[in-house]
């Protein structure tokens, strides 16, 4: 990476610019809005052109792939229909429209909840009963028949798997989607691809310009100066981070399982590349990309490898080449690291919207303890984004849970951070005393006895050891449970996000155990297939399906009317009890949860330090009126939304 002052880089930049200009000219001669594209191009182009350079500057050739790069947006713009660049258009003239409160959104794979892409179709009604107006659906292209991480060691970012569908498919259903107000996301495995990918073929065919690529090394010279700085991500299934392959003799950069190979985006030629798959997927009209592991994007001797500057700029130059093809289309980020680290990628110039594992991870926290001090302590320090960014809050993904709280902010209210892992773990596998929760171990590291959870929201929330005794009280706390974490990502400020089968309370799916591709992976207990039956029951409160799905149903809905709830101003404050969160939004509404089994009285006086109308106040999701009389009473995993009343 070089190092430019910004006037320098500004000058650079225009003079680069005019001369770039007639080469995508011809390209753009027949389009009727070229003006339209020439316009952002003036407008961005500044901001990729600093972070190409500081990335490539020191490339002899970077003229040319400036150039290239050039031609690829051009040539991607002319081929983008009128019906998403109406939807530019929209985007551009309300571009914080993903910040609203009647965001709503749920993620799963396609072929565990609807079969195929035709059946994520007919399942539409469904989603507009549920009042999505986003819809993550998980990797769907294609990948190995074995080895394929869930989809995520992708072989081609431009075929769907045929057991999914078509790429014309995925193009008919975004636009049905958009019709009915659903934006669709997709991931884009931005650190790797399959060893199956086209490109990773012809570099065990011994191509030079493919294996550039990617990260290969002729011997284990520098692979043992890098390893040492590294850490394991799946150190049960795939220790270590870099794999040998004989055919080539080579060792290639596998930080996540070997037959996932590390991508090199200190060739220039790679980020074009990457480039046109990117646009691609925008112009199947994808609303938003999930940026996959983008803290391991860059690599550099002497480092861990993960978070370094260039991730950042990398990720700026694509997000200003995007407002210059396709605008619509925005950056997710999923940066699974420290609280600091997840909360650099988010912005304007980044990543616009972003998962928030730290909330997700203080829920969790302070279910376990019934305490929500820390859980305070850590959003107060950690929640507040940049005005044009917005938070994903999710209870759970696909994924494991890492408890991803940083040490300091546990210190600083006196908490043994190391310690503190070890009980939640403990906790969540349900080896402690008194815990509520089924989850399952994944990936105990023995060196630094780290491990992770995985789980189903409402096995991790007492459903499943509930039923298992048939105890009503006991199914009855954790129905609240789920209720209750469910009012906080509604409300909290951002795009709430539900797991897929979350919704109806399902529970962890065991037989995983008996797929031999799956055996080894215990986060397959949390996927299960979608259950019609269940399902069917979710329209009946006499069941338990239904009485969480008809009472998440009813938040969102009353979500969707209340513009307090939009992304922006959220205050943790101290409710005078330790067992009860309390957080403002907006001044206007005042959210108050019991984390304990057992009610919970709160002292009107503290909450009056913190929001003055607390003396007359209704619940808007009950319409119970709290005079200077009545108590602020909770009962065991209660929930209020308060607003003032005049």
């Amino acid at each position: 990476m070089i190092s430019k002052d910004a006037q320098w880089l500004a000058e650079q930049a225009e003079i680069s610019l005019q001369r770039l200009t007639p080469r995508i000219l011809p390209i753009l001669a027949q389009d009727e809005d070229a003006a339209r594209f020439m316009e952002r191009l003036t407008r961005y182009f500044p901001d990729f052109f600093a972070s190409f350079i500081q990335l490539y500057g020191d490339h002899y050739d970077v003229f040319y792939h400036l150039e290239q790069t050039l031609i690829v947006i051009a040539q991607t713009y002319v081929q983008r229909s009128a019906e998403l660049r109406l939807l530019d258009q929209r985007r551009e003239d309300q571009p914080l429209w993903f910040q609203s409160e009647q965001m709503m959104g749920a993620v799963g794979y396609v072929d565990l909840f609807a079969g195929d892409l035709a059946g994520v179709q007919q399942s539409i009604p469904y989603f507009q009963e549920l009042g999505l107006t986003y819809l993550h659906l998980m990797p769907l292209f294609r990948s190995p028949e074995k080895n394929n991480d869930g989809g995520y060691a992708v072989s081609s970012f431009r075929e769907v798997n045929p057991k999914l569908g078509t790429t014309g498919q995925l193009a008919e259903l975004t636009s049905e989607l958009r019709q009915h107000g659903i934006s669709l996301v997709l991931d884009f495995v931005f650190n790797h691809t399959s060893d199956e990918h086209e490109w990773a073929q012809k570099a065990l065919s011994g191509d030079r310009e493919y294996q550039a690529y990617y990260r290969m090394f002729d011997d284990r010279t520098l692979p043992d100066q890098y390893e040492p700085h590294l850490r394991e991500i799946f150190p049960e299934q795939a220790p270590g981070s870099f794999t040998h392959r004989p055919e080539i003799s080579k060792w290639v950069w596998t930080t996540f399982y070997p037959f996932q190979w590390d991508l090199n985006y200190a060739n220039p030629a790679l980020f074009r590349a990457m480039l046109g798959e990117m646009l691609f997927l925008a112009n199947q009209g994808v609303e938003i990309l999930r940026l996959d592991a983008v803290p391991f994007i860059w690599k550099r001797l002497g480092t861990n490898c993960e978070n370094l500057p260039e991730a950042h700029i990398l990720i700026r130059a694509y997000n200003a080449l995007m407002r210059i093809a396709a605008p619509a289309l925005l950056f997710k980020s999923e940066a699974i690291v420290h609280p600091r680290d997840v909360r650099s990628y988010i912005g304007s110039d980044e990543c616009q919207i972003s998962y928030n594992p730290i909330m997700m991870v203080s829920i969790w926290e302070a279910l376990a303890t019934r305490e929500t001090d820390f859980m305070r302590h850590t959003l107060n320090k950690q929640f507040t984004l940049p005005v044009d960014a917005a938070w994903i809050n999710y209870l759970r993904s696909h994924d494991d849970i890492g408890w991803g709280f940083a040490d300091e902010d546990a210190a600083e209210l006196g908490i043994n951070g190391f310690d503190h892992r070890y009980f939640l773990n403990l906790f969540y596998t349900g080896r402690f005393p008194g815990s509520f929760a089924a989850g399952v171990p994944f990936n105990y590291n023995p060196r630094t006895q780290d491990m992770r959870i995985s789980g189903t929201l409402a096995s991790l929330a007492g459903l499943e050891k509930a039923l298992a005794v048939a105890d009503p009280t006991l199914i009855d706390a954790a129905v609240r449970r789920i209720l209750m974490v469910h009012s906080l990502i509604l409300s909290a400020g951002g795009i709430p996000l539900i797991y897929l089968g979350d919704e109806i309370g399902t529970i962890n799916d065991y037989r995983y155990v008996d797929e031999p591709t799956k055996a080894a992976d215990s986060r397959w207990v949390h996927r299960p297939k979608a259950d019609a039956a269940k399902y069917a029951q979710r329209l009946d409160e006499k069941t338990i399906e239904g009485r969480i799905y008809q009472n998440i149903r009813r938040l969102i809905m009353v979500r969707k009317t209340l513009p307090a709830l939009a992304n922006g101003d959220t205050r943790f404050v101290n409710a005078g009890n330790r067992r009860v969160l309390g957080f403002i939004r907006h001044d206007q509404i005042l959210v108050l949860a019991n984390f304990s089994e057992h009610p919970q009285s709160l002292d009107k006086r503290v909450l009056r330090q913190e929001w003055s109308p607390v003396d007359r106040v209704t619940d808007i999701l009950t319409g119970k009126l709290f005079t200077p009389e009545d108590e602020f009473r909770l009962e065991p995993y209660q929930f209020f939304w308060l607003k003032r009343e005049t």
